[in-house]
């Protein structure tokens, strides 16, 4: 059996055991299956943990096999390198450290990021990956438009409003909520203007709001159709 083979039938079973976890994760949410099967469910989560720290230790000792020291680090910083730590972490942080159960609930989330192992091979990701960082420069722009435009609609709600409702706009820091479900077009309804002036300016708001949330959908899925064109163009040549 060739080297090639097995790494296939490993990086298969990694899969299989991604699912598994993802659906344990989802099965221990319920409490009743929880309180019935805890012991099993930390069991299978050990044997995992210990199965995805041998494959991140694997990893980092083939990088330097192939590349040395600037491959190890190469992969320990790239995309998968950091969600393969984030997956194991939080398991090792808990063992360590006596941290807040809220706390370790949050940390706990983080082994949903094992189905992004899923993509290491996937050629539809990949394309996405690209098609994000040759954009990188417009969404980094996007994004400073967005927290400046933000804080300006935060900070021009908070003055409109907090006289009106000193409850619920009763700082800047408390109005960044307002503006962000606004600009995203969301609006949840719990906390909305009652002056004239907040309401004017929310319906303002709401207009850039689809803007802002328009451009950086635009620019990715222009490059997104970019690479797909261009992997059509290598496929052919």
């Amino acid at each position: 059996m060739k080297l090639k083979d097995v790494h296939n039938y490993i990086d298969q079973f990694i899969y299989v055991l991604i699912f598994l976890n993802v659906g344990a994760m989802i099965l221990e949410s319920h409490e009743s299956l929880r309180v019935a099967y805890g012991p099993s469910f930390y069991v299978f989560e050990l044997i995992s943990i210990v199965i995805f720290s041998t494959e991140y230790l694997y990893r980092i000792v083939h990088a330097i096999y192939k590349k040395g020291l600037s491959g190890a680090l190469g992969y320990v910083f790239s995309f998968y390198g950091i969600i393969d730590l984030i997956s194991i972490l939080p398991f090792y942080l808990n063992q360590v450290i006596k941290v807040d159960g809220r706390f370790f609930r949050i940390l706990r989330l983080f082994r949903l990021t094992r189905i992004f192992k899923i993509g290491r091979k996937s050629k539809s990701l990949k394309v996405f990956t690209r098609a994000l960082m040759s954009v990188k420069n417009e969404l980094t722009f996007t994004l400073f438009l967005s927290v400046l435009t933000i804080l300006f609609s935060a900070s021009a709600i908070y003055y409109l409003e907090n006289e009106a409702q000193p409850d619920k706009f009763s700082s800047i820091t408390e109005s960044i909520w307002w503006a962000t479900v606004s600009l995203a077009t969301v609006g949840y309804g719990d906390v909305y203007p009652v002056t004239v002036g907040g309401k004017i300016f929310a319906s303002l708001i709401s207009l850039v709001g689809i803007g802002v949330v328009a451009i950086p959908t635009g620019v990715i899925s222009a490059a997104f159709v970019e690479e797909i064109y261009k992997e059509r163009i290598k496929r052919k040549s």
